[in-house]
């Protein structure tokens, strides 16, 4: 009896920590197990339980421009152009797109939802439609204002996922903190979840032996700019910083797929700059700026940096420009290969969505 009341008072301190839900101090209820009571009988508490925001700190605040440690050498890296290989792609996807045109009279359909008027979200959608016009893919948009209801999104939802004239669906994130993302995301059908965002797609990402019918588009991205730029991935030790559903998580089940040695930084983990250190392979996506700096680099390491922060700049076309979570002044000097922000995975990102768009119409018109 003794024991059991230390088990039920270290899991009720263990929950008060993590939920964001109140909760009976010696009783919770599982909801994957439908039990009449509610027995403790292990330590491990509910997952969601768990979940806590990584909130990075970043060691500069001046984003603008950090104090540069400037090191005896010259730039040495190779700068890997995400803009120039997303371009070669887009051609091939182009070829392709006409050739389904002539052979059935369809093209591919994208739908996007933009919800508010961040500007760095329309900058993406602006380019994304672009990028369709370009391919010969039919794109229509969705604007909804920053205060919709969560109703006019799954009503647009609905009525794309009926519209046989399109093949993929993009929701734009990230969404106003009043709407559900995780329930306005499971309402895109599987079959045009070309943002690989679908449980199913993950879960089919994450198993061996599975492959979902699309890939998240950024990390399919990543692992494109390195297989174009001849980089070796099996067997390399690969840290990626940030554990995202969008970003984090999905590139580090790639690289496991790609047989990389793979460890995940996140806020809470001790001496990231160390573990960083190690690797053969960074990819970061936080969204902290110029969060990664010379020490955290192994020299001759490969850096793929997907983290975009706008910073207020009146001389740029739209009022601002975008930086990244690493340092690239500091990170040219020490590594072997980095992407630039902007021009690095920004627009293989998009080529890789027109992709996913492209194979999700062949599937639906049994187009080979």
């Amino acid at each position: 009896m003794t024991m059991m009341k230390r088990i039920t008072r270290s899991m009720t301190v263990i929950w008060k920590k993590g939920s964001k839900k109140s909760m009976p101090p010696t009783c919770r209820s599982l909801s994957t197990l439908k039990y009449s009571h509610c027995y403790q009988i292990l330590k491990s508490p509910p997952l969601l339980s768990l979940d806590l925001p990584d909130i990075w700190t970043p060691d500069s605040l001046d984003y603008d421009r950090p104090p540069i440690k400037k090191g005896s050498n010259e730039q040495t890296a190779a700068v890997i152009d995400g803009k120039s290989i997303s371009e070669e792609i887009i051609l091939g996807i182009a070829s392709e797109v006409s050739r389904m045109k002539e052979a059935i009279s369809k093209v591919p359909g994208l739908a996007v939802i933009l919800v508010g008027q961040r500007r760095d979200s329309q900058t993406y959608v602006r380019n994304k439609i672009k990028a369709c016009e370009e391919a010969g893919i039919k794109s229509l948009m969705t604007e909804l204002p920053e205060d919709c209801k969560e109703e006019e999104i799954l009503s647009a939802l609905s009525s794309f996922n009926e519209d046989p004239s399109i093949h993929g669906i993009l929701v734009q994130l990230p969404l106003p903190k009043h709407l559900d993302e995780e329930k306005i995301l499971n309402q895109v059908s599987v079959e045009k979840d070309v943002d690989g965002f679908n449980p199913l797609n993950m879960g089919n990402l994450a198993m061996r032996g599975r492959e979902p019918l699309f890939i998240p588009c950024t990390p399919k991205g990543c692992i494109e700019l390195l297989l174009r730029s001849g980089v070796e991935i099996m067997g390399k030790k690969a840290v990626v910083i940030g554990r995202s559903n969008i970003t984090g998580l999905p590139i580090s089940l790639l690289l496991q797929r790609h047989h990389a040695t793979v460890s995940i930084l996140h806020a809470m983990s001790k001496n990231p700059d160390k573990i960083s250190s190690q690797a053969d392979i960074v990819v970061t996506a936080v969204g902290v700026p110029n969060l990664v700096r010379r020490h955290w680099l192994r020299p001759g390491a490969v850096v793929i940096d997907v983290g975009t922060y706008p910073v207020e700049d009146p001389n740029s076309e739209f009022g601002y420009r975008l930086i990244g979570d690493v340092c690239y002044e500091e990170a040219v000097e020490v590594v072997s290969a980095i992407t630039p922000v902007p021009g690095g995975v920004g627009p293989m990102t998009i080529a890789m969505l027109l992709s996913n768009t492209l194979d999700s119409a062949k599937l639906a018109y049994d187009f080979t």
